[in-house]
């Protein structure tokens, strides 16, 4: 199982940029421990646009659609639908509207709402070509519906913007969708970019150690790992993480600790994709992993 990550926030200047997660679940991956990305000060409203003549249309668009993102995290999908209505109603030309339109159709996720979405992402991207959480949602949308090229270009986008705040989500997203493709070399320079931007992303140390580890670079697998294991302490372990230590015991030769290890795998996540791994590795321990 594959995560994306889909963010959207209202900040003072009207852009769309606080976190929200949208689980896309992509097949033929391991599952994957994730963080949620924060960005800004979010615009949160629980109360409706007054009236008032001195708000001009923009503004009203803008509170609009933060309390459509609100909706839209409650799962009110109706309740988003009609707030938006009234943002464009308000202010036909903003963006941020768009994009969460955009959003808001791709999680109904029906077939008729998944092709709307399409067009809501790039009218979005049409009305502010700079509006960098736009591009990072259409290429969360382009993955889900398996567009793998094309996401890597709004990935792309949206990674290389210096100062947007999601940019580290958007080179995680860059990486996953190459190992989509199954390109581990640009996977891997992905994930390493994200490690620059930021050395305690989860995601880049989690998938860096499994592209080291087919590259037989033992040592620095080690070292993420140990990373990763710090990272992760307060958020408890996961199988993804068991089964990478166990193949690392395993490359060292450390039969106590690969013991271990995969013990604890088989116990605490017995119907895990990684514990089905495990043991038909155990069964065979001559042949690659799978």
């Amino acid at each position: 199982m594959m995560i994306f990550t889909n963010y959207y926030q209202l900040n003072a200047k009207g852009m769309l940029t606080t976190s929200m997660v949208l689980a896309l679940v992509l097949t033929g991956c391991q599952s994957t421990s994730t963080g949620s990305l924060t960005g800004g000060t979010a615009y949160e409203t629980s109360t409706e646009p007054s009236n008032n003549r001195n708000l001009d249309k923009k503004q009203i668009a803008r509170v609009r659609t933060a309390l459509a993102a609100q909706y839209i995290r409650k799962n009110k999908l109706d309740a988003a639908q009609r707030h938006l209505e009234k943002a464009f109603a308000a202010d036909s030309r903003y963006a941020p509207a768009y994009d969460m339109m955009g959003v808001l159709l791709q999680q109904e996720g029906s077939r008729l709402n998944l092709v709307k979405a399409d067009q809501y992402f790039k009218q979005a991207i049409a009305l502010d070509a700079d509006f960098e959480q736009a591009r990072n949602n259409y290429g969360v949308y382009l993955s889900q519906m398996q567009r793998y090229n094309e996401a890597l270009s709004q990935f792309e986008i949206a990674g290389s913007a210096l100062g947007y705040e999601g940019r580290i989500g958007a080179l995680e997203n860059l990486g996953r969708t190459y190992l989509q493709l199954n390109n581990h070399p640009a996977a891997a320079k992905a994930f390493l970019r994200a490690l620059e931007g930021n050395p305690n992303s989860l995601i880049a140390h989690i998938e860096l150690v499994d592209l080291l580890l087919e590259q037989q670079q033992v040592t620095q697998a080690q070292r993420l790992y140990d990373e990763t294991l710090i990272l992760v302490n307060r958020q408890g372990i996961s199988p993804r993480l068991l089964l990478q230590g166990v193949k690392l015991a395993a490359a060292q030769n450390d039969i106590t600790k690969r013991q271990q290890l995969a013990q604890q795998l088989l116990s605490a996540f017995p119907l895990s994709e990684e514990a089905t791994q495990l043991k038909n590795w155990l069964n065979n321990p001559e042949a690659p992993w799978k």
